[in-house]
């Protein structure tokens, strides 16, 4: 069911590439979706081999790599060192595939509203970090993950996020880079989150499987912050359940893109969809299902 507001004042290979960049949006994919797991993990930056995923991309005719930053092993990054960045800016101009967006699941291990203010403090040297490399990169999003056990589910955890990002916003207007967040709120709560902020630089991430696990309509989700959603993600999911193959969840991919289409929305749309243990056939049965729609934005 989904989040109540308590105490809050305040979520195949494309054959015909030139047909799918009609659209003004990149077409791209989470780090690691075509590559065998990393540690067996569903979702985590491939420490060593991350350059093996760029070709791979560009065979597929897509854009962009959204990057992750890891909490484990975050120190082995190339997003948080000078050498990384150009590494990455290297690879990106052999393969002419994107690195625009950029998932921080380090928050959600250490979140930036913690209790602890150890952990705030380290959090926020990383995001200092993170921007910074960001900059170099060209890079227009930073999804914030706020979900789990890093959820914004009380007033006084709002609180100190807002405060922690608040002394950011100068720099990210200048610098062009949003803060995209993920939450698991419900519509009204997260649009008075995103007030708080009073900046156009503190921004939507939408996660269309998400939405449907928790329960949410969507379209009362974008009546309420459709003109701030800059980055989405692209996944199917039961209610109450898990991620599965596109097209055998829950969500309306339809009523989806049919609304989105009111929005002018800019941003990529990012597959971060179903993946087996191998990577690449599952992901070219999605990407033939979900094309169509983008097609058509």
């Amino acid at each position: 069911m989904p989040r109540n507001c308590v105490g809050i004042f305040l979520q195949g290979q494309i054959n015909d590439k030139a047909q799918m960049n009609k659209t003004q949006n990149m077409i791209g994919i989470i780090q690691g979706r075509l590559l065998p797991k990393y540690n067996g993990q569903y979702q985590a930056h491939p420490v060593g081999y991350w350059k093996e995923e760029f070709p791979m991309v560009a065979k597929e005719g897509l854009d962009c790599i959204e990057f992750i930053l890891d909490y484990n092993d975050f120190e082995k990054n190339p997003l948080l060192t000078d050498y990384g960045v150009e590494e990455i800016l290297q690879t990106s101009e052999q393969t002419k595939v994107e690195v625009r967006t950029i998932c921080a699941d380090y928050f959600m291990e250490a979140p930036l509203h913690s209790e602890n203010e150890n952990v705030v403090q380290q959090s926020l040297k990383v995001l200092r970090k993170l921007i910074s490399s960001s900059s170099k990169l060209g890079i227009t999003d930073i999804v914030i993950p706020c979900v789990d056990q890093s959820s914004l589910a009380e007033k006084p955890a709002i609180n100190r996020f807002v405060k922690a990002l608040r002394p950011f916003l100068d720099g990210l207007e200048s610098q062009g880079i949003n803060l995209s967040l993920e939450t698991d709120l419900a519509p009204q709560c997260f649009l008075e989150l995103l007030d708080e902020f009073d900046s156009d630089r503190i921004t939507v991430n939408y996660d269309i499987g998400n939405s449907v696990s928790l329960g949410y309509n969507l379209i009362e989700e974008l009546d309420a912050y459709g003109d701030k959603i800059t980055d989405i993600h692209i996944k199917d999911r039961v209610l109450g359940g898990g991620s599965v193959t596109l097209g055998e969840g829950d969500a309306d991919f339809d009523l989806f893109f049919d609304k989105l289409k009111g929005f002018n929305y800019k941003g990529a749309f990012i597959m971060q969809a179903f993946r087996d243990d191998e990577g690449v056939m599952i992901f070219k049965k999605q990407l033939e299902f979900i094309k169509p729609y983008i097609g058509l934005m």
